[in-house]
């Protein structure tokens, strides 16, 4: 794909999705920071792709505390000069799944701030960025949640919507300079939000198969390879666009 020597963030890249995004991004020489709450898993990543020859950093970034997503953007462009693309990948889902009534505050506050305020951090400074330079790349990660009910997880659910929404907003706001803003919404898909979700019940994982088409769950390297795409030379006419990878489940 046609991201070769671009600058990349990917945010939530220490496991999961956004692991595999870095990867690929690196895999076809583009330039990643991969930021983590957790630098250990981080640096792992960043190993990995030096391994290969590839060229990368790793960044600590708690998303939810804005003054580490600004030092995440600023210690980017301080770096390499420049931010052509930012991956808002990083997210969680709730501890508990219950219905709305019964949900806790808890488990309210902490999704909303990383799912859904973490994402507009990192546009909010990206876009700083990116305006300055004349160019830029947003793609943000959303889901199949994002776009339908989820039943007992209101949380969740209202920070994916939320997430669509905010790329339709900017995208419409921007996509006169130069700066794309596109989300991915995968389905079920092998990381740890979903071995989380499989976890409450012993057959969980064959009743969500059960409502996939496809009768299986998404891996991470189908995402990542639409996340490169949105990113690349390859879609300079698309901006504000939702792309689904789920299986047909939403069918």
């Amino acid at each position: 794909m046609q991201v070769e020597n671009k600058v990349v963030i990917v945010t939530g890249a220490g496991s999961g999705i956004g692991k595999t995004t870095a990867l690929h991004f690196a895999t076809n020489k583009a330039t990643v920071v991969v930021s983590d709450i957790n630098i250990g898993t981080a640096q792992a990543v960043v190993d990995e792709i030096r391994a290969t020859g590839g060229t990368a950093i790793a960044i600590q970034t708690n998303v939810v505390n804005i003054y580490e997503v600004e030092a995440l953007i600023n210690q980017t462009v301080v770096q390499y000069g420049r931010l052509d693309v930012l991956v808002n990948n990083a997210g969680i889902g709730p501890k508990k799944l219950l219905k709305t009534a019964d949900a806790t505050l808890e488990d309210w506050n902490d999704v909303i701030a990383v799912n859904q305020t973490g994402v507009f951090y990192g546009m909010k400074f990206a876009l700083q960025q990116m305006l300055k330079q004349g160019h830029g790349n947003i793609v943000n990660v959303a889901s199949l949640a994002g776009l339908k009910a989820s039943v007992n997880n209101i949380s969740y659910t209202a920070s994916k919507f939320a997430v669509v929404g905010m790329t339709k907003s900017a995208a419409l706001e921007y996509g006169s300079q130069n700066i794309r803003i596109n989300a991915v919404c995968p389905g079920y898909t092998e990381s740890q939000l979903l071995d989380q979700l499989i976890s409450v019940r012993p057959d969980m994982g064959a009743m969500l198969k059960s409502v996939i088409p496809m009768k299986r769950f998404g891996k991470t390297i189908e995402i990542a390879e639409a996340i490169v795409w949105l990113a690349s030379e390859s879609t300079t006419f698309m901006t504000g666009q939702t792309i689904v990878l789920d299986g047909g489940t939403s069918l």
